[in-house]
């Protein structure tokens, strides 16, 4: 009978662990509480997908166009995932669990990132507020209060955010930054994991992991919108891209500190 880390397949169906328990079987090696199942799901299902706009389900949708088969068009769309996009779920729980763990205030977190002009991951949003909160950390965020043995990573994080919004209102607790301190939390409090083996899982991927998992199955759902619509061929509209010309760095113009030429322009346009 086939196994999952040592649990039988009608066992995983009698017992209804769901997918957030086969995950925890099979990433964990280790059947976790209820509730920490229940988080997982929640995870996979807040960041499925976030419309066909982004970096990664722009370029599912330009491969499927251009006739390629599922697993391209797949591929396409998961390899834009990185530090810019998607990919700040590690590093968000990297960053704020070594400054709790250090001892650092919520304030000299922020003034050290300030003066090594760094980014801190997991905070801020393009559209998002504290008078227009994204619901999906809310979400979150309450259902750990609610169900967490324990969560000072969390309220670390939240105090930063305090200290950022201040600054300015769209520097908010984004979902990245929500989830890596949350799974941080459940990792190091469910009882499940010895507090190195809780510091591995974060450090080698676990969290973009569940990126990569939950927005395989939008990046799928964009895929397949593509093919039934029988969409042709996608091509950009120009005035949205920025490039060298080499014609017009033979007419004398420089393209030193960054500068570019945009298709269309009359001149070079400063990055």
């Amino acid at each position: 009978e086939l196994l999952y880390a040592g649990m039988r397949i009608t066992d995983v169906f009698r017992d209804d662990i769901g997918i957030g328990g086969v995950l925890s079987l099979l990433w964990f090696k280790r059947r976790l509480p209820d509730y920490a199942c229940k988080f997982i799901e929640m995870v996979l299902m807040l960041t499925a997908d976030h419309g066909p706009a982004v970096s990664g389900a722009h370029n599912t949708i330009v491969t499927a166009r251009a006739g390629k088969d599922l697993i391209s068009s797949l591929c396409s769309g998961l390899l834009t995932i990185g530090d810019r996009f998607g990919g700040a779920l590690d590093g968000a729980a990297d960053l704020f669990s070594t400054a709790y763990d250090k001892g650092l205030t919520p304030r000299e977190f922020v003034d050290s990132m300030r003066k090594q002009n760094k980014l801190i991951l997991g905070i801020g949003h393009k559209i998002k507020s504290r008078t227009n909160p994204d619901l999906r950390v809310t979400l979150i965020t309450d259902y750990a209060k609610k169900h967490f043995p324990a969560s000072p990573i969390l309220d670390y994080a939240r105090a930063v955010e305090a200290i950022t919004t201040a600054k300015k209102d769209n520097l908010i607790l984004n979902v990245d930054g929500a989830i890596g301190v949350l799974f941080v939390d459940l990792l190091r409090h469910s009882g499940a994991f010895s507090r190195e083996e809780a510091d591995e899982y974060a450090r080698i991927g676990t969290l973009n992991g569940l990126f990569v998992l939950a927005r395989s199955i939008g990046f799928i759902g964009h895929y397949l919108d593509q093919k039934r619509l029988k969409q042709g061929l996608y091509r950009h509209p120009w005035d949205d891209i920025s490039y060298l010309n080499p014609a017009a760095l033979q007419g004398g113009m420089s393209a030193t500190k960054g500068d570019r030429v945009q298709v269309g322009a009359a001149k070079i346009v400063s990055k």
